[in-house]
């Protein structure tokens, strides 16, 4: 009751028929595919893999992508869900990647709205703490700078706590403001996949890289496909290819080591906590340094809730189990919750989730985690070409950079626009259902050119929000009719 998706039937009885008939019409797809000589395969359906699909379906290669489980179920549904220039990077110096961060975020903006959205952010300036007004003032001004903008940044005290009215008071002097931008990360990966399928791409979830297959006539062993396990039915094929890439982000190493490759990763744990917005209320984005270590923290609002975020610590546990927060995690978030707004009194009472990612970062040895380099690397290994690190924000420039290094071992490509947009623009949608302005350009921003479906699969009821959230309740029905939903967690 409550659940209108839920009125779809399901005969209990012949569900044990129904789900071998699904499984031997997998079986019969998955052979098809088998025999089926690819330009590339793709390994991992986080957003490297789906931006290296599109550009790779746009150029018409063939081009077929595999998941071990659900597509974005690693790192890319597990960010702090921010698209931004790394404003951090300007002070390690990192010019050329926040430059870059900063001119992709700005054509996410003008070619993703709805799903890519702008987010405001409030620092406190406080008398005696780090970095001080001048010194964040002049970052803020190369950083706009770089995005070809200019605008407001410092509002004395009294302006400030109407921006950030639940913040700590002691020796406010002020604060300044920027605007970076936020999205659902898991969405813009299944935007990305159904723009390459449009083009021709093809992507199988729960289907994963079981071994390397070498070539017969190789003499250096150079890698030419990948024996692949279907997670679903449990079936095996052989899938042939002229290139490989390995773009499964941190669990990266696990392919290379097939190749005799040493590790280079360093999985890092980002952890989160998620507040209702009733009990951390913010409209801007709040972001402070903590007391212990002085790393950024930030507060946020998101799809009907608020996200605190992120840690940064060296991620020791087993990469095929889920990762989780830890207790000290739990304890720093809380801290600096504590810090920044105390008179909100938040316990882990408040904390309604928990979420956690690990990173796929280049190892250079650094002690301090946050001190490692976030840039991508491209590494071609007897035919395996491995794409890792980088940022969401930066996943066009990732697939673009992979492709290069491939050149010489695909076809000749179909000719490509340089200023094509990352994403096709899509129609708007009639004024109908009583939708607001809001929820449309949402609808349109997360379907693209399928948001006219998705709306007139509603059923009665369905084209309202469900509650606590921004999700309507016919994205649940969409999802299960048409995203190859398999298991109930891949829905949620």
């Amino acid at each position: 009751a409550g659940w209108p998706w839920c009125t779809m039937t399901l005969n209990l009885e012949a569900l044990p028929d129904a789900q071998r008939a699904q499984h031997a019409q997998r079986a019969q797809a998955l052979q098809a595919l088998a025999q089926r000589e690819w330009d590339m395969v793709i390994i991992g359906g986080g957003i490297t893999g789906a931006g290296i699909l599109l550009e790779a379906a746009r150029r018409g290669y063939r081009a077929l992508l595999v998941e071990q489980r659900d597509f974005a179920w690693g790192t890319s549904s597990r960010s702090s869900k921010l698209v931004h220039g790394g404003l951090r990077y300007l002070k390690e110096g990192q010019l050329g990647l926040t430059r870059d961060s900063v001119r992709e975020r700005q054509n996410l903006l003008r070619q993703a709205s709805g799903l890519v959205e702008p987010q405001s952010f409030a620092f406190a300036d406080y008398q005696g703490r780090k970095p001080g007004r001048w010194l964040f003032q002049l970052g803020l001004a190369v950083y706009d700078w770089l995005a070809g903008q200019r605008a407001r940044h410092h509002y004395p005290a009294d302006e400030f706590l109407m921006l950030a009215p639940h913040i700590a008071r002691t020796d406010l002097k002020g604060g300044l403001c920027y605007t970076d931008a936020k999205t659902d990360d898991a969405r813009l990966v299944l935007r990305v996949l159904q723009e390459a399928r449009g083009l021709g791409g093809v992507a199988i979830n729960y289907l994963g890289a079981e071994q390397l297959l070498r070539a017969d006539d190789s003499s250096d062993g150079r890698v030419s496909g990948v024996q692949l396990r279907d997670a679903a039915g449990g079936g095996v094929y052989q899938v042939h290819a002229k290139v490989v890439v390995n773009a499964t982000g941190a669990w990266a190493d696990i392919l290379r080591q097939q190749q005799g490759a040493p590790r280079r990763l360093r999985p890092l744990r980002g952890s989160h906590l998620v507040l209702p917005a009733w009990r951390l209320p913010v409209a801007q984005a709040v972001s402070l340094m903590h007391p212990q270590d002085g790393r950024p923290v930030f507060a946020f609002p998101w799809e009907g809730a608020t996200l605190v975020g992120t840690t940064d610590v060296d991620h020791g546990a087993d990469l095929q189990q889920e990762a989780r927060i830890t207790e000290a995690e739990v304890r720093y978030l809380l801290a600096a919750l504590d810090f920044q707004f105390p008179q909100l009194q938040l316990t882990r009472a408040d904390v309604i989730a928990t979420y956690a990612g690990v990173r796929p970062v280049i190892d250079t040895g650094k002690a301090d985690p946050s001190k490692e380099g976030r840039d991508h690397a491209v590494w071609m290994e007897q035919g395996l070409l491995t794409v890792t690190g980088g940022k969401l924000t930066t996943f066009r420039l990732i697939a673009l950079d992979a492709l290069r290094h491939l050149e010489s071992l695909l076809p000749p490509p179909n000719p490509t626009q340089p200023d094509a947009p990352v994403l096709a623009p899509s129609s708007p949608l009639p004024v109908q259902g009583g939708l607001a302005t809001q929820q449309r350009q949402r609808l349109q921003g997360h379907y693209g050119s399928l948001a006219g479906a998705v709306v007139a699969a509603a059923q009665a009821g369905e084209l309202s929000a469900i509650s606590g959230t921004e999700t309507l309740w016919v994205e649940l029905r969409w999802a299960a009719r048409t995203e190859t939903v398999v298991h109930l967690q891949d829905l949620l």
